[in-house]
C-alpha cells in the first residue's frame, strides 16, 4: 500500500483538529447561550413583575386594577406559556388570560420586598418562576398586600437553545469548511518549495542542469546543499571512471600496433601468423570499442440603539408607587434623543439599580440626568447616566471602599446595598467607569455613570 502523501496527512491531521478545536467551542458557546438566556429569561420575569406593579391601580377602598392591556400580548392568549398571576388579602386572585384554567398552587404570599425566583414541576410543565411581595399604602394607615408572579415555559427557554445551536453549528461547519478550503491553500503553497525541489531533481535526471540551483527556505538549504554535494561527488567518480578506461585503451593500443607491426613482417608459418595477426586486430577492435564507450557521459541522475426617556419613565412610575408614602419628586434631565447602544436589560438593570437606590435614601428630591456626550473619530458618542438625591449621601473617605472590585453587597457601606456589583459589571461590560460623589444640588449621593464613545 503506497504510504500517504504528505499534503494528504497534513490536511487529515488539520481536519481532525480543526473538527475538535470547533466542536469544543461550539459546546462552550452552546452552554454560555444557554446560561446567557436562563439569565436573560430571569430578567424579562423581573420586568414584566415591575411593568405589572408600574400597571397597577388600588382603589381607596383597597380593590386592585390590573393593567389593561399587559405588558406583553402573549399573556392575553391561552397556551401561550407565558403565564401571570398575583394574589392578595382577603382572598383576592387575578391571573392573565393565558393563565385561566391552570394551576399555579406553588404560588405563595410573600412579605413586601420579598422575592423568589425558581424552576418548579407542574402539570403544564417545567415552568421559570419570579414572584415579588408588594405593600400598597391606603388612607388611615392602611396596606394592601400583594404577590405578584410571572411564569413562562421551559420549553420556550429550549426552543431558543434550540435555535441558537442550530445557527451556531450551522455557522461553525460553514467556517470549518472554509479554514479547510484556507488549510489546502496554505498546504498547497508551503509545499511549493518540496515540489520544486522535485522539479530541479528531474531537470538534473534530464542533464537539464549541472545541480539544484533554485533558492530555497532555509529549513531546506541543508537538504538541497547535500543533494548537490552528492550529485557533484557521484558525477566526479563517473568522470575518473571513464578517465581511468580512456587511460587503460591508450595504453594497450601502443603495445597491440607494434606487435601487429612486428608479425607482419615477421617470415615463417603463414597460418600461425595469420591466426596471431587476426586476435591481435580483434583485440585492437575490443581497446577502441572500449575507448569509445569509456568517452560517453551515460545516464545522469495558506449594537442596537435602545431611546432611554420612554424607559426611564417606566421605571419611575412604578417606583413612585413603590414608595409613594415617601411622597418623593422624581425630576429629569434628558437630552432629546439620547439613546443607549446595546441590550435593553442592561439599560434597564442600570438605571432601576441607581434609580432604586435613589428613592430608597432620598427625602424628597430624586434627579436623573441622562446626556450625550459626543468625541471626533467615533461612529457612536458616549452617555452620561447620573442620579442624585437629597438623602444621608457617602462620606468621602468611604467612596473607594464602595467602588472597590471585589467587594461584595454585604461589606458596602451601611445604608447603600443597591446591588452595585450587577451596576459595576454592566459598567465594566461596556468599558465604561462608575463614580460616586456628593450632589452639588442636593447634598445627597451622586451616582454617575460615564460609557465611552463606540
Amino acid at each position: 500500500m503506497r504510504p500517504l502523501s504528505l499534503a494528504t496527512r497534513a490536511a487529515l491531521t488539520t481536519g481532525l483538529v480543526l473538527a475538535a478545536f470547533l466542536g469544543a467551542i461550539g459546546l462552550s458557546m452552546s452552554k454560555a447561550n444557554s446560561s446567557s438566556e436562563l439569565n436573560r429569561l430571569q430578567t424579562r420575569l423581573h420586568h414584566w413583575v415591575i411593568a405589572y406593579i408600574a400597571g397597577t391601580d388600588v382603589t381607596r377602598y383597597g380593590k386592585p386594577a390590573m393593567p389593561d392591556p399587559p405588558p406583553d400580548p402573549d399573556f392575553s392568549r391561552p397556551g401561550s406559556g407565558l403565564y401571570a398571576q398575583v394574589i392578595g388579602d382577603k382572598d383576592f386572585r387575578w391571573e392573565s388570560s393565558s393563565a385561566i384554567g391552570r394551576d399555579f398552587d406553588f404560588l405563595k404570599p410573600l412579605a413586601p420586598g420579598q422575592q423568589e425566583y425558581g424552576l418548579v414541576d407542574t402539570r403544564m410543565g417545567r415552568l421559570y418562576y419570579y414572584s415579588f411581595g408588594v405593600a400598597w399604602d391606603l388612607a388611615d394607615n392602611k396596606s394592601v398586600r400583594l404577590t405578584y408572579m410571572v411564569a413562562q415555559t421551559e420549553d420556550q427557554l429550549k426552543s431558543s437553545s434550540a435555535d441558537f445551536q442550530r445557527t451556531l453549528f450551522g455557522w461553525l461547519a460553514i467556517l470549518g469548511l472554509l479554514l479547510i478550503v484556507l488549510q489546502l491553500a496554505l498546504l498547497y503553497w508551503s509545499l511549493r518549495p518540496l515540489r520544486k525541489v522535485a522539479a530541479d531533481m528531474s531537470r538534473v535526471e534530464r542533464g537539464d542542469s549541472d545541480h539544484l540551483d533554485s533558492q530555497y527556505p532555509l529549513e531546506l538549504t541543508g537538504l538541497t546543499g547535500r543533494i548537490n554535494v552528492f550529485i557533484q561527488n557521484e558525477r566526479e567518480q563517473r568522470t575518473r571512471y571513464r578517465n581511468s578506461l580512456a587511460d587503460l585503451a591508450h595504453s594497450l593500443k601502443t603495445p597491440l600496433a607494434v606487435i601487429r607491426s612486428r608479425m607482419e613482417s615477421v617470415a615463417g608459418d603463414p597460418g600461425l601468423r595469420n591466426d596471431l595477426l587476426a586476435q591481435v586486430r580483434r583485440m585492437d577492435e575490443l581497446v577502441a570499442y572500449q575507448l569509445a564507450r569509456a568517452a560517453t557521459s551515460g545516464r545522469q541522475t495558506f449594537a442596537s440603539a435602545i431611546p432611554i426617556a420612554g424607559h426611564a419613565e417606566d421605571l419611575v412610575q412604578s417606583l413612585e408607587k413603590v414608595y409613594a408614602a415617601k411622597n418623593l419628586l422624581c425630576e429629569f434631565d434628558i437630552e432629546e434623543g439620547v439613546v443607549f447602544h446595546g441590550e435593553r436589560g442592561d439599560l434597564l438593570e442600570l438605571m432601576g439599580n441607581l434609580l432604586e437606590n435613589a428613592f430608597k435614601w432620598a427625602r424628597h428630591h430624586v434627579l436623573l440626568v441622562v446626556k450625550m456626550e459626543a468625541a471626533s473619530g467615533h461612529a457612536r458618542p458616549g452617555l452620561l447616566l447620573s442620579v442624585e438625591d437629597d438623602g444621608p449621601g457617602i462620606d468621602a473617605d468611604k467612596v473607594e471602599k464602595v467602588l472597590q472590585r471585589g467587594v461584595r453587597g454585604d461589606e458596602r457601606v451601611q445604608g447603600h446595598g443597591i446591588g452595585l456589583s450587577i451596576v459595576q459589571d454592566i459598567v465594566r461590560a461596556y468599558q465604561g467607569e462608575l463614580m460616586v460623589d456628593r450632589s452639588p444640588e442636593f447634598g445627597g449621593a451622586r451616582f454617575s455613570v460615564q460609557l465611552p464613545p463606540g
